[in-house]
């Protein structure tokens, strides 16, 4: 029956104009009647997405059709072959919403069935660009640099700067200058790398779409998208460019974005007959940004970018991350506030001891103790940390969207997963079935491969495809009828691959291995012997369900049906038995029968779903619009279950005990039956392996029961339940409220729209890079592009690396800073007989030890590899701050142990080899002349045993509780970066000594000779005061 004849046939619907949302439509069309006539939407192909009532939503398409503005597109007929190839190359030159399929076709030069191929897409990307907004995101340079000078550390070098010029050091002056322009371009070139991978990241996570490319369906980046793609649309998808609708099911989009209608629009691919027409009533038309609310479909990409209606206003709808400061750089602000008072105190103290008797020695001495506060280089340090973080993720597929997450990570204490696709496989898999009469059976074969066997449970016996009885043969049939997917084989792989729904796509896997797929019953069937599908009832989720209409062979008409059992088994009135004789049976009995068995299979972890068909008794021609579903899904005959098995990810097992070593809960929180889900938690070892079944209540709870309970009676649990099945995106938010409410830190997965607002709750909201919804993955922090829940183990554990580095370098750093402010605070009560200041440090040689001594093992420390205890240690508590009391100890013992130390040095020179401060002149500071030689040989003496200190202290830092100096530590791991930066410090230490001018002229210092033994000395006693610090620490690391 031709398409034509099938809309003819169609069932009217009265439809009254009082029902309509606008008012004007009777003053528009005052020739019209009070009532309009309309068929029910179909889909282009086969069956039909109505509903049992007329949906308001559906009034725009009425309109339109009543008043003569769409037409179904229809093939046409030519008389003669020059008139079908003049029709073939004429081409419409009219907006898409008014052309046919055919025309869409051949203007946009793609293919409605295989779309484009993929040696085309370059060339049609170099017409037409890629698929985004103009200037949206991007990297500003000069704001960039700006920033680099807009801090505190920076403004003191400025004040430093200028005062050395003021009083004519322009050496002095000079070099501040060039280590500050130094430090800024430093910190601008690794910002600006960071922000460019921030961005291109973003890009990354943004969301995808899934096209047709080749005849395989596949999900690409959605700026990737090129006019010609043709696109397929489920629930949930973020439109990603506006598309001329090829089929749809049941398919409502929200688009209020453009036009600010709150209810969404029924979309349907027939033609519109007028050009002018609002962007509103295009119903054929779908347009970027805008989002899929209900149904599935296909689409065919008209225009991209700029191009698109939403790029015409330029209106950004996509998140593109948050800016706003995290917490780390709050707290870093914080710090810098603190060492900028610090710093104004060293100042007064200065000024204090000199009795405010300002002159340039005291003025110059106070501009030292001010620069030995800051630690120039930790904001690009820090930058660079985060930067080599957020890559880490990246390459283990975790696309980090905001860098709070990247902080919080360290601190995860629970973490609520999905359960389908990401601590399993999505790759559903049929493995058992049971029928009323004969029991259990077992299908053999994993994955798609179409090899496999069906054997009885009962007897072990092989049946074959052809030794099948008849109610075996219904049962396969449906499988394979009652079913939208396809299952393909590759052209140049030769491996077998899914398209549709997963479920579906083992139904069809199982009837390929019984020799009985969709093709080989209907298109690829021998003449005479091909099934023919009439209509289609989608599956509802209100009813749990979905039904076909199909014509056998010898023209009999037969329903078929699958879904929900108790949904299935409430349209049944009795079952096939193994001849094919039907028993009737009621519906509590048929409940009675097969339930039991429903717990069967699902406490093995499968989803089990019931098939049931009867033959259709009707006369006359019969169309997709002939029967509502309700006609179809009555006095069914129930043919049995089938048991669906999506098996865990290899590694989800190690993942799951990987968190509970490192002290993480994991929560399946999943919509699955609560047996299913038991048995799945249990196989992970999510659920603990020592718990027996009848003591699974406290651990396992359905969301009907977990919703019921109040926040009190929830806040009384003794745990939080482990396993919740069934669950909404209610439950989920619920869950996160919970966690916050007992102080813990939350990560929550999720993949759909209405998961949006748990993600957005959670402290990390983690988004599925494969199954997820362009909405979810705007709302989450962190993308998981393989939609793994190893993924998250690995993210949490490069959290923590990350957290850990940064505490590290901040001690390295800050307590290098206390090691140069001790001598020079201490240093005040040393002064000459005529009362002049003895400067311990030139203010070259603390810039030295800042930015070139200190910064590299630093930025070292920030690349330091994970650590072998990273995850058998708890989560790190509010108490574990960047700057808790363990780490500000930690800094202060480190840097009053240092500069002590290298202040004793002066002091031995100074006073056993010279004659002390009696001889001393003056003017020391200015340069070198013979009477200063004992001063500048001190100084040196100083420097180098600070700088030997500052470089061997990196490798202290590397763990700042477990020895790093003992036989273990130096046989284990080595941070190679961290050996260059010392081998690079020494080389510097060396040129700045001994280099004519550069050490008298530059840093007022001499080189040295015997004191090289006192700075080996001084190695020893640094170590040995190190490991007994550490020492206490473990041993008493808690009341730190």
């Amino acid at each position: 029956m031709s398409d034509s004849q099938q809309q003819n046939q169609q069932p009217s619907t009265t439809i009254q104009f009082d029902t309509l949302p606008a008012d004007g439509v009777r003053t528009k069309y005052p020739g019209q009647q009070d009532k309009i006539s309309q068929k029910p939407l179909t889909r282009t192909f086969t069956g039909t997405s109505i509903a049992s009532s007329f949906d308001a939503r559906s009034v725009r398409s009425a309109v339109m059709k009543r008043m003569h503005l769409v037409k179904r597109f229809k093939k046409q007929k030519y008389g003669s072959a020059a008139e079908a190839m003049e029709a073939e190359n004429r081409v419409e030159g009219v907006p898409y919403h008014t052309m046919d399929l055919v025309s869409v076709s051949k203007l946009l030069k793609t293919d409605l069935e295989d779309g484009l191929a993929e040696e085309d897409i370059e060339k049609r990307r170099a017409e037409c660009g890629y698929n985004e907004m103009e200037g949206e995101g991007g990297v500003n340079p000069v704001k960039l640099m700006l920033k680099q000078f807009l801090n505190v550390m920076v403004l003191i070098l400025l004040i430093a700067m200028v005062v050395s010029f003021v009083f004519k050091d322009w050496i002095e002056g000079g070099v501040i200058c060039a280590i500050m322009f130094l430090n800024a371009g430093v910190g601008f070139a690794q910002e600006f790398k960071a922000e460019k991978t921030m961005d291109s990241l973003r890009q990354m996570a943004s969301p995808t779409s899934v096209v047709v490319r080749n005849g395989q369906q596949k999900t690409i980046p959605t700026r990737e998208l090129v006019p010609g793609d043709v696109v397929v649309l489920k629930s949930g998808d973020v439109v990603g460019a506006d598309c001329r609708i090829l089929e749809s099911f049941n398919m409502d989009i929200d688009e209020a974005l453009l036009t600010g209608e709150s209810l969404p629009v029924n979309k349907t691919s027939e033609v519109i007959n007028e050009e002018d027409v609002p962007l509103g009533d295009r119903i054929n038309m779908t347009y970027s940004s805008t989002v899929l609310t209900k149904g599935r479909g296909k689409a065919i990409v008209s225009s991209i970018g700029m191009n698109t209606e939403i790029g015409r206003i330029a209106k950004r709808l996509l998140d593109s991350g948050d800016s706003s400061k995290t917490p780390l750089q709050k707290s870093l602000d914080r710090m810098a506030l603190f060492l900028l008072g610090v710093a104004i105190v060293s100042v007064i103290i200065v000024f204090s001891v000199a009795k405010f008797d300002i002159d340039d020695d005291v003025i110059l001495y106070a501009v030292s103790t001010a620069i030995s506060v800051i630690p120039e280089g930790l904001v690009a340090v820090v930058t660079l940390t985060q930067a080599f973080g957020v890559n880490t993720m990246a390459q283990r597929k975790a696309l980090v969207r905001r860098l709070a997450a990247l902080e919080f990570l360290g601190a995860v204490t629970n973490v609520c997963s999905d359960k389908t696709g990401t601590l399993t496989q999505s790759k559903m898999v049929m493995t058992r079935m049971w029928r009323p009469s004969s029991g259990f059976y077992h299908v053999s074969g994993l994955g798609f491969n179409i090899e496999g066997e069906l054997k009885s449970e009962a007897s072990n016996a092989v049946i074959a495809p052809e030794a099948m009885n008849d109610a075996l043969t219904k049962m396969t049939l449906t499988a394979a009828l009652c079913n939208m997917s396809e299952v393909r084989k590759d052209k140049k792989t030769d491996e077998w691959h899914g398209l549709g729904d997963p479920t579906e796509v083992a139904l069809q896997v199982y009837a390929y291995k019984m020799k009985m797929g969709k093709p080989s019953l209907t298109k690829k069937a021998e003449p005479g012997q091909q099934w023919g599908l009439v209509a289609e009832y989608p599956f509802d989720s209100t009813i749990k369900r979905m039904s076909v209409l199909s014509k056998s062979p010898d023209g009999q008409y037969i329903g078929m049906l699958k879904g929900a059992t108790e949904r299935v088994l409430q349209c049944c009135v009795g079952f096939y038995e193994e001849d094919g004789s039907v028993k009737s049976a009621s519906v509590a009995q048929l409940e009675d029968m097969v339930l039991p068995q429903v717990d069967e299979l699902a406490a093995g972890g499968l989803r089990v779903l019931s098939l049931a068909m009867r033959p259709i008794k009707a006369d006359g021609d019969i169309s997709s619009n002939t029967f509502k579903r309700e006609d179809i899904e009555q006095d069914m005959i129930f043919l049995g279950l089938v048991g669906i098995y999506d098996p865990p990810r290899e590694e989800s097992k190690a993942a799951v005990e990987s968190c509970h070593e490192a002290g993480i809960s994991v929560h399946m929180l999943t919509g699955d039956h609560i047996a299913t889900a038991t048995a799945i938690a249990r196989e992970v070892s999510i659920l603990p392996s020592n718990v027996e079944r009848k003591d699974e209540g406290q651990y396992v709870m359905s969301a009907q029961k977990f919703d019921k309970l109040s926040e009190e009676e929830i806040d009384t649990l003794p745990s939080l339940p482990l396993v919740i099945a069934r669950c909404s995106p209610d439950t989920k938010v619920k869950m996160i409220e919970a966690l916050h409410r007992r102080k813990k830190i939350a990560g929550m997965t999720g993949d759909g729209v209405n998961d949006s607002p748990s993600l957005k709750e959670a402290d990390i909201g983690i988004a599925m890079g494969q199954a997820g919804s362009d909405v979810a993955k705007q709302a989450a922090d962190i993308v998981l592009v393989d939609d793994n829940f190893s993924t998250i183990v690995s993210a949490v554990q490069e959290g923590r690396r990350v957290f850990s580095n940064i505490s590290r370098f901040v001690v390295h750093m800050v307590s290098a800073n206390v090691s140069q402010l001790v001598p020079l605070l201490i240093g005040l009560a040393f002064q000459n007989g005529s009362g002049s200041l003895i400067f311990p440090m030139s203010p070259i040689q603390i810039l030295f030890n800042n930015i070139l001594t200190s910064s590299p093992p630093a930025m070292s420390l920030g690349l330091e590899p994970i650590h072998a205890d990273q995850m058998t240690v708890p989560p790190r508590t509010s108490k574990e701050s960047l700057f808790c009391v363990s780490n500000v100890m930690d800094i202060l013992y480190y840097g009053f142990m240092i500069g002590l130390i290298c202040l004793c040095n002066f002091i031995v020179v100074l006073f056993g080899y010279g004659n002390g401060l009696d001889d001393v002149m003056d003017s020391c500071y200015r340069g070198w002349t013979p009477e200063c030689d004992i001063v500048f040989r001190a100084r040196g003496a100083l420097f180098a045993t600070l700088t030997v200190l500052c470089l061997l202290h990196g490798f202290t830092c590397r763990d700042l509780v477990h020895s790093t100096y003992s036989p273990k530590a130096l046989r284990g791991p080595k941070n190679w970066y961290l050996v260059a930066s010392f081998g690079f410090g020494l080389v510097l230490l060396i040129i700045v000594l001994y280099v004519p001018v550069v050490n008298h002229d530059v840093f007022k210092h001499e080189g040295i000779t015997w004191e090289w033994g006192m700075t080996a000395v001084s190695v020893v006693i640094y170590i040995i005061f190190a490991e007994l610090w550490k020492a206490l620490k473990r041993k008493f690391y808690h009341k730190i």
